[in-house]
């Protein structure tokens, strides 16, 4: 018999999550449509049979005309997401607060709000926000950037709570990820310059004794894209080798 018809949204596609990501959606059958910052996309262009929308998360005319495109999904993955300078809040300022907000916990609910229209047109589905184990796990230094992402957490139990039966929503938590997100991000940097982490001290704290790479983050997303987590929503699946238990 043959698989249903199933289309997914990636946004943040053309980073390297998004990219195994992508790849195994493929993989699975799914019709794939990536958004992402233009200079993302012209870096790291999607397979030919994947449809790509530019999009920027601070300027909600973007979102607008990019969701507008969209059609009806089944499934929406948010994988954007904005890392501030590593620094204690109190040398920190508004603006940095503003673009850390604006760059995660804004552009979140914003595509959030623009998705679920295109959700119901195809009869429900699923969506996954991509946050952090530093919105638990608090370090010093990333006080930005956890506060945003433990926002996206709430974020995502209210939807889960407002938009059932229909639509699931459901976070994926990660730890660090060998991927150009920890050297700037793509599409806003080089990614070529040496990482902020200390990695062998940070793989010393690691039971599972390495660093997540982008297939470990995707084979989370997939199930609670799918039907094997269909009676799960408003949950967080921390993916971190046991660095932390929330």
């Amino acid at each position: 018999m043959p698989k249903p018809y199933q289309k997914m949204a990636i946004l943040g596609g053309a980073g390297g999550i998004g990219r195994a990501l992508v790849n195994r959606a493929l993989e699975e059958g799914w019709d794939v449509v990536v958004l992402d910052l233009a200079a993302s996309l012209e870096r790291h262009a999607p397979p030919k049979e994947v449809k790509s929308i530019a999009i920027d998360l601070r300027d909600e005319d973007s979102i607008r005309a990019a969701f507008k495109d969209l059609g009806g999904i089944n499934g929406f993955v948010n994988l954007a997401g904005y890392m501030t300078s590593m620094r204690p809040l109190e040398e920190t300022n508004v603006a940095e607060f503003d673009e850390a907000m604006s760059g995660n916990f804004r552009g979140a609910y914003l595509a959030a709000l623009a998705v679920l229209p295109c959700l119901r047109d195809a009869g429900g589905g699923a969506i996954v926000n991509i946050v952090s184990g530093l919105a638990t796990n608090v370090r010093p230094g990333y006080g930005l950037y956890g506060a945003s992402k433990a926002a996206m957490i709430h974020l995502t139990k209210t939807l889960a709570m407002e938009v059932a039966p229909d639509i699931r929503v459901n976070a994926v938590g990660p730890a660090a990820v060998d991927t150009a997100f920890l050297r700037g991000g793509t599409g806003r940097s080089d990614e070529d310059v040496p990482s902020h982490l200390n990695i062998d001290a940070y793989i010393s704290m690691t039971p599972l004794a390495r660093m997540a790479v982008a297939d470990d983050i995707v084979g989370p997303i997939m199930f609670l894209l799918g039907a094997d987590s269909s009676f799960m929503t408003g949950q967080t699946l921390w993916v971190n080798g046991g660095g932390y238990m929330p």
